[in-house]
């Protein structure tokens, strides 16, 4: 007997991360040849000494930490996320308008679960955060792509035309995953507008932003003082102070909002992790020269990124920044089968544009992911020296 299964999740695709891990099965990688995994944007190195201590520290002496928090999350961490983000936008937040959540695709999740039933719509970007793709898709929800061409620069005028009384909300993320380019704030600017005029949820996703090239605030969406009527603003403390495993995100949003996300929350998981809050208020605190150093670093990733497909015939750097660079590649083949053969011809593991763009989509048989920020310089001029000899 086959048991039912919800016809929304059966029609949503399979994690794509882990897809992509089969393609390793029953393939050996020689020593002088090891794996090269850019396939997944995450750290994968420990938090640093201090993080760790404080969290030991809290599991050994601090008997909440095994308990059920509030809802929201820790009073102390959505103040301190107010503080901080209110300084380094030019903007007033509210501790409550901050929520914690476990991890930043909860965050999308839990917000959109408030904003968009079966049958409403929502505009993405393409190419997409298939994550944000697969949650729509599971909950009936109709993705409308936003094409946006050569520069991966999405235009407001064009999502403006894409609206329709279904519409209920324009989802962006800067720096961009899986593009890896940085929206400008004028940009941001024209969809807060689009959105405001339309009634519309403005929800930008920055989970990256800890790693933007720019100095200074990349908008000033928060220096609005009626911002909570429009925005929504997502957040993952997994990639600055390297907590993946903990699952910490936040929202920032109106106050009424966070009481429809509580609901959300409490029914999925209660509570977000403790100990992850306890690492994620610490990190706030204590890690801002550490994170400054890890962006560095990042950034000169990035470099090493540009200047190699400068020089790597037939490919072409569509977009690079925080963890990523998107490629076009030169074969006639498609991408999907394409990263299958780079993992066998030449040891590499990288995402295919088929995973971040429409079926069917030409743009994205012709399109590649790669996650540069877990690979150093060394790695990278490997990377370079592997693909410059895979012939079509």
């Amino acid at each position: 007997m086959t048991l039912p299964l919800n016809p929304a999740m059966a029609a949503t695709f399979p994690p794509p991360v882990m897809e992509a891990r089969r393609w390793l099965q029953g393939v050996s990688f020689p020593p002088e040849r090891p794996l090269l995994n850019v396939s997944q944007a995450a750290p994968v190195e420990p938090p640093p000494l201090g993080l760790r201590e404080a969290l030991a520290e809290a599991a050994l002496h601090d008997p909440q930490a095994h308990l059920y928090g509030p809802v929201l999350g820790m009073q102390a961490l959505r103040e301190e996320v107010a503080a901080q983000w209110s300084a380094a936008y030019g903007g007033r937040i509210e501790a409550a308008q901050v929520a914690i959540t476990q991890g930043c695709n909860q965050a999308f999740c839990a917000i959109m679960a408030t904003l968009a039933g079966a049958g409403d719509e929502v505009i993405l970007p393409t190419p997409w955060y298939f994550n944000h793709k697969m949650w729509l898709d599971m909950q009936g929800v109709v993705t409308v792509p936003l094409p946006t061409g050569p520069t991966l620069l999405p235009d407001a005028e064009r999502a403006e035309a894409l609206i329709t009384p279904r519409t209920r909300a324009i989802v962006l993320v800067t720096p961009n995953n899986p593009g890896g380019v940085e929206y400008p704030a004028a940009t941001l600017a024209a969809f807060r507008d689009v959105a405001r005029a339309h009634g519309l949820a403005l929800i930008v996703d920055e989970t990256y932003r800890d790693f933007d090239s720019r100095s200074g605030a990349p908008h000033d969406l928060f220096a609005d003082p009626d911002w909570d009527g429009v925005l929504v603003h997502l957040y993952s403390f997994s990639k600055a102070y390297r907590l993946t495993g903990h699952r910490v995100g936040a929202v920032v949003a109106s106050a009424a909002r966070l009481a429809e996300v509580e609901k959300f929350l409490d029914t999925v998981a209660i509570c977000p992790s403790q100990l992850g809050q306890i690492g994620a208020l610490w990190g706030m605190r204590n890690l801002g020269q550490w994170v400054a150093g890890e962006r560095d670093e990042i950034l000169s990733r990035r470099t090493a990124m540009t200047g190699g497909f400068s020089a790597l015939a037939g490919w072409k750097l569509l977009g690079c920044g925080a963890y990523f660079s998107y490629v076009e590649h030169p074969f006639a083949e498609a991408s999907d089968r394409l990263a299958q053969r780079l993992v066998r011809e030449a040891g590499v593991l990288m995402l295919p544009g088929t995973m971040f763009q429409p079926e069917g989509s030409e743009d994205g048989r012709r399109q590649l992911r790669i996650a540069f920020a877990n690979v150093d310089t060394a790695g990278i001029a490997e990377l370079f020296s592997r693909l410059a000899l895979v012939t079509g």
